[in-house]
């Protein structure tokens, strides 16, 4: 389930450069029947941004943390403009793209297409209820997009709870469908309707559908949680599948929040292999192995799986979310829980939250809505090395931490944005391995030099123009890799009393 602002608020002031080239609005509407309309086509530029990224407040940073930026995705009740955002280690945005007003990005991360670093996200928009329609998109390093992904059939929309790509060029989505249903046995309405979550897998060249898997064909409502009220108009979502993992052997494991159970599925028939938690768990939960309304399910290894354990819902606060390892023995039928983590303020999410593991082995959470926002990153032993905030009411549905190598198309922006004070800025939207900046000044193109320069601050970095480069007719910015090589500069922008006013 993911918490949706309907919330315009207001815009920042414009702050970095719209040189680079448009991106096509994405169109979906959350009703079932309905299909997402204009899309980002392969070959768009998905690096345009015209606005400020939500901010990240920091709150501990300690030595021992894995290398790596943040990748966020903000939403909830938020006046910043919401999309997919990658920050570096003090919340300083590196690349940001703005979303079209109503929708909104989740699952933004780095994955492989075809032996290739790539970006991925789903964008779209969502009920109030967690029921997405959308669109999932691939950039390149260039942060082109190569590929998207949709259902192919009509009638059928991507939902927004998992996006993974997998080493045979496919990738791995939901689509929750709705459909006609008598609910009177279960307490609901006759004429009444019901979410079939499906899992399916979509072959990214062609668009065809490989796999198919219906919950309600293989999970019966007695499984859920909840029941549905008796006058509802709303859909029963029963099962709410959240994430969509491989398993060592190839086969799948899906996770039905609605039934606090994790279901391992062939990939071939669709058979479920086993359950385990919830009311018709194959295994014997051991002692702390229970969970409940759980996200993001991932194997680890060796029978042994990784939960989000939420712990509550919404109307149920006050139990302490965690990451559960739960190794299960299928010869004896039993489970057992290896460890776990909870935060240190002991933060309870009713809905959203992952978890990743780290290459030093350390451990990444995001803890949904708690916090509010809070992502957290912890040692082996359990310490906590890095802590962060939303300084507002919002979220990232999942957050990771992760290594990337971004190079933008476009060229550095110089832009002149308080000519009273003369300061300038240096605007490169997606360029990851700028160290510094340089400001070049001069009376001619070919007569500039050296007047000042900055530390990287963001992709968005102020610098201050010194008092005796004021009258300069033209101005550069040069970015800088750590060794002090030049990797691109802006434009030479002609400034002073006949263009910007910078004196």
């Amino acid at each position: 389930m993911v918490v949706v602002s309907n919330s315009t608020g207001r815009t920042p002031a414009v702050r970095a450069a719209a040189a680079t080239a448009a991106t096509s609005a994405v169109s979906t509407h959350a009703p079932a029947s309905a299909r997402p309309g204009s899309v980002l086509h392969p070959g768009d530029v998905a690096s345009s941004a015209v606005d400020e990224p939500p901010p990240v407040d920091v709150l501990v940073h300690r030595p021992g943390r894995a290398q790596g930026d943040l990748f966020v995705t903000a939403q909830g009740q938020t006046e910043f403009p919401r999309g997919p955002q990658i920050m570096d280690d003090h919340g300083r945005p590196i690349w940001f793209r703005k979303v079209p007003d109503g929708n909104f990005a989740s699952d933004f991360r780095v994955q492989e297409y075809h032996g290739q670093k790539v970006l991925t996200w789903w964008e779209g928009e969502s009920t109030n209820t967690g029921v997405g329609a959308g669109i999932g998109y691939i950039a390149n390093q260039n942060y082109e997009i190569i590929a998207t992904v949709q259902t192919p059939d009509p009638g059928e929309v991507m939902d927004l709870h998992e996006f993974l790509l997998t080493p045979q060029g496919t990738a791995l989505i939901v689509s929750y469908q709705q459909k006609p249903y008598d609910l009177s046995e279960y307490g609901g309405p006759k004429n009444g309707s019901v979410v079939d979550s499906v899992v399916q897998e979509i072959d990214i060249a062609t668009g065809r559908k490989l796999m198919n898997w219906s919950s309600l064909a293989h999970v019966p409502l007695t499984d859920s949680d909840f029941r549905p009220a008796p006058g509802s108009t709303v859909p029963y979502d029963y099962l709410h599948v959240n994430s969509v993992d491989v398993d060592t052997d190839g086969n799948l494991l899906i996770s039905g929040n609605g039934a606090s159970t994790i279901y391992k599925v062939d990939r071939r028939t669709g058979k479920i292999i086993w359950r385990l938690g919830g009311r018709h768990s194959d295994f014997r939960l051991g002692a702390g192995v229970r969970f409940s309304w759980q996200h993001d399910v991932r194997s680890v290894g060796h029978n042994t799986y990784r939960v989000f354990d939420n712990g509550t819902r919404r109307g149920l606060e006050g139990y302490e979310s965690r990451v559960a390892w739960i190794r299960i023995d299928p010869a004896h039928g039993t489970s057992k829980l290896i460890r776990q983590q909870v935060h240190p303020k002991l933060m309870s999410s009713p809905v959203e939250g992952n978890s990743q593991a780290l290459t030093n082995g350390d451990t990444f959470v995001s803890w949904g809505v708690a916090g509010p926002g809070r992502m957290s990153e912890f040692s082996r032993d359990g310490r906590l090395l890095f802590d962060a905030t939303f300084p507002y009411n919002g979220s990232s549905y999942r957050a990771y931490r992760l290594g990337w190598e971004g190079r933008p198309l476009t060229k550095p922006d110089l832009i002149v944005d308080d000519a009273a004070s003369g300061v300038v800025r240096a605007n490169w939207n997606g360029a990851s391995d700028v160290a510094r900046w340089r400001l070049l000044a001069g009376e001619s193109q070919g007569g500039l030099k050296p007047v000042a320069n900055a530390a990287w601050d963001g992709f968005d970095t102020p610098i201050k123009l010194p008092a005796d480069a004021r009258d300069a007719a033209r101005l550069q910015v040069q970015a800088l890799d750590e060794r002090g090589k030049v990797i691109d500069s802006s434009p030479v922008t002609p400034v002073g009393t006949g263009a910007s006013g910078v004196r």
